[in-house]
């Protein structure tokens, strides 16, 4: 006989968060749509929010969009970040 106590908080530890908590910053929400649009690793994902705190969001997204635009296979994250430091 298991008690249901023990159910509940075994279904507390294993049951992930049903609410993610929305990024605080513009700037943020850029760098997380950077990350998944261009399938930025791990390794680089703190250089992409460092690059979209420190310039204007217009920046980015003509970075971003001449990435597709002019890189569409490839490790596209390299030429995103060659494409900002070149603006």
């Amino acid at each position: 006989m298991q008690d249901k106590g023990f159910e509940k908080i075994g279904s507390l530890l294993t049951d992930k968060p049903k609410n993610k908590k929305p990024p605080a910053y513009q700037w943020q929400e850029l760098a997380l749509q950077v990350i998944e649009d261009l399938s930025v690793p791990g390794f680089k994902r703190s250089s992409v929010f460092k690059i979209c705190k420190e310039n204007p969001k217009a920046v980015i997204v003509t970075a971003l969009n001449d990435t597709k635009e002019l890189c569409p296979t490839g490790e596209r994250w390299k030429y995103f970040f060659k494409v900002v430091d070149e603006s």
